[in-house]
């Protein structure tokens, strides 16, 4: 299960299926829950992670899209 949170509306989303993917543009927060013993989570990226790019914080998230 995926929730994604673009600070303003929230949705869940079930992946419960191996044909069905989720694209999550940026500056949108995202949580992974409910993994069964199965899963496998395959993040796709264009750049190489960086810790410095992404905000960790729920909080300083919100202030910066409500900006």
């Amino acid at each position: 299960m995926m929730r994604i949170d673009d600070g303003v509306t929230q949705a869940d989303v079930l992946l419960d299926r191996p044909n069905r993917a989720l694209e999550i543009g940026s500056i949108i927060w995202r949580e992974m829950h409910h993994f069964s013993s199965d899963a496998v989570l395959l993040v796709l990226a264009s750049a190489h992670y960086d810790p410095a790019d992404y905000i960790q914080d729920y909080d300083r998230f919100l202030a910066k899209v409500r900006k």
